[in-house]
Parts: C-alpha cells; sequence; structure tokens
C-alpha cells in the first residue's frame, strides 16, 4: 500500500507540474553548446516560454508527453516514496524518539530514489523527447518526430534493443541521488522543525505544504546542472549502434555544455525547474501524507473492529 500510495500521489501531481516541465525541457536545449549571443532565443524566460508554447503549438503544447510522465512519476515514486515510507516505518530513519535522523534519511532517500530513477529510465527518455518536439518556427535540440508514446518506445527497441531503452541511465540515478535526498531530507527536517510550532501541529497539510515547498528550494539548486546533462543526453540524436552524436558520455557533456556555455549553462531552465519542482513537490509530498493518514486511520479503524 505505501508503493500505491507513492504513485498515486505522483501521478495527481504530475497533472499540474508536466508544462513546466515541457518549458523546462525547451530552455534547456535552447542555444544548446552556444554561447551567450551566438543563438536564437525563442524562450526568453518561463512566462514567455508559456506564451510562445501556446501561441503556436496551442494549450495541447503545453501538456506534450503529459501521458508519459504520468506513467513515469508514478512508476518512480510509487518506488522512491514507497521505499521511503518502509524504511522510515521500520524505524530506520528515526530515534528513539521518532526524529529524523539527517544522515540515514538522506541514504535511505538517495537509495530509494536511484532505484525509482533506474526503472523509470526509459519513461523518462520518451517524455523527453516528446517534450522537446515542436512547431518549426520555435524548435530547439534534437527533433525525434515520435508519433507517440507507444511509436517511440517500439522505434527506440526495434531500433536499439533494451539497452537504448535505458539509454543515459546513469545520469539519471546520479540525478536522483542528488534531488531525492536534498527534497526528502529536507522535507523531514523542516517537518521535526516545525513540529515546534503549535498552528502547523492542528494543520497538518499547512507544514507538508511548507515543508515541501523549502525542499523544493535545495532540490532545484542542487539538481539543476545534472537535469540539464539528462536532457541533453536524453535527447540527442544516436548512429545505428545507439551511440550519442553530440556527447559520448556524462563527463564529455559536461565538459562540452561548461567550455561552450560557461557555469551558468548548468543554469538553463531554472525558474522553470523550479515552478515545476515546487509545485509537483508540494501537491505530490501534501497527498503523500494525506494518503499516509488515511491509511493510517483505516487501519486503525479496521484494528478496532
Amino acid at each position: 500500500m505505501d508503493f500505491a500510495i507513492g504513485g498515486l500521489a505522483a501521478a495527481g501531481a504530475c497533472i499540474f507540474s508536466n508544462p513546466f516541465d515541457v518549458l523546462k525541457t525547451r530552455m534547456q536545449l535552447q542555444g544548446e553548446l552556444r554561447a551567450r549571443g551566438q543563438h536564437a532565443v525563442y524562450y526568453r524566460n518561463v512566462f514567455h516560454a508559456g506564451w510562445v508554447v501556446a501561441t503556436n503549438e496551442g494549450l495541447r503544447g503545453l501538456q506534450k508527453g503529459l501521458i508519459t510522465a504520468i506513467f513515469m512519476h508514478s512508476v518512480r515514486n510509487s518506488i522512491r516514496l514507497g521505499t521511503y515510507q518502509f524504511l522510515n516505518k521500520e524505524g530506520y530513519l528515526t530515534d528513539e524518539n521518532g526524529k529524523t535522523i539527517l544522515y540515514k534519511s538522506a541514504i535511505g532517500a538517495a537509495f530509494s530514489g536511484a532505484v525509482g530513477a533506474f526503472v523509470g529510465s526509459p519513461l523518462f527518455l520518451i517524455k523527453t523527447q516528446l517534450q522537446s518536439q515542436a512547431a518549426k518556427q520555435i524548435a530547439v535540440g534534437t527533433q525525434h518526430g515520435h508519433k507517440g508514446a507507444l511509436a517511440a518506445l517500439k522505434d527506440i527497441y526495434v531500433k536499439y534493443g533494451i539497452t537504448g531503452l535505458w539509454r543515459g541511465s546513469n545520469i539519471i540515478v546520479l540525478r536522483a541521488l542528488v534531488g531525492s535526498t536534498g527534497q526528502l531530507t529536507t522535507f523531514a527536517v523542516t517537518k521535526d522543525f516545525l513540529k515546534e510550532y503549535e498552528y502547523f501541529n492542528t494543520n497538518p497539510v499547512a507544514k507538508s505544504f511548507v515543508a515541501s515547498i523549502i525542499g523544493g528550494v535545495i532540490q532545484t539548486v542542487a539538481m539543476n546542472p545534472l537535469d540539464l546533462l539528462t536532457t541533453r543526453l536524453y535527447n540527442q540524436g544516436v548512429d545505428a549502434q545507439g551511440r550519442g552524436l553530440i556527447y559520448k558520455s556524462t563527463l564529455d557533456c559536461t565538459i562540452k555544455v561548461y567550455r561552450a556555455e560557461g557555469f551558468l549553462g548548468f543554469y538553463k531552465g531554472i525558474g522553470a525547474n523550479y515552478m515545476r519542482l515546487a509545485p509537483h513537490g508540494a501537491l505530490c509530498l501534501v497527498l503523500w501524507d494525506i494518503l499516509r493518514d488515511l491509511q493510517i486511520k483505516y487501519l486503525a479503524t479496521k484494528h478496532n473492529y
């Protein structure tokens, strides 16, 4: 049940956060391996990007890859949140008073996030390529021309086999290690801190919301460079053997981005990324808390009977 709760919470949050994921992907691909001022700027900021996409592709353009994203977040977070909750319930992450132990929470979050990311890697690959597909006049990055999620899945598998579907899984695992550790650990520690205030003890949803927003800040700052590398590696074209045409590896991608775009290049799309992660994380973790509380109340009622 813990795993199902995590998946349901993430699926619900994804519906609201996916448009920002589309904008983030486009902004991270804009000016790929080009210095500032040496490429066309279609998306000036997250708000302008939203207007440009809606104007050229309609409102449906803001929800590209939605179905794939829902499945991806459901799979990844059922594993990530379910595993983390299992470890927490078993007492591996807290002391005898139920207070979160920072380093144990970090290890638990990192482990659960990495496993979830690896399993969901093919869906992340397809989601990224679908979200990057744009109207010709505002297209950035490699355009794969997939007709849909199932068509993309079949095409990649037929051409490159099972390894093609898990291409780049090493970077997404690293991304998840950093992001999940920052988010879940900050979420847990902040909730412990807020327990000192009566208002938050009588308003658990508010407590979860504040903790998730703070967790989103830490998560975005720590994860954005790895998120950009993931987008670039997953969206690049590949040769007949499935090898990247632009980047040979994560290290190669890191070096090329730094040389061509500088340090700030790693933080492209950070505004859109925060606007994606903060509400997604808030909705996901708040729903997660609500569903867990309902589960606890249901089990308590069942036990009383």
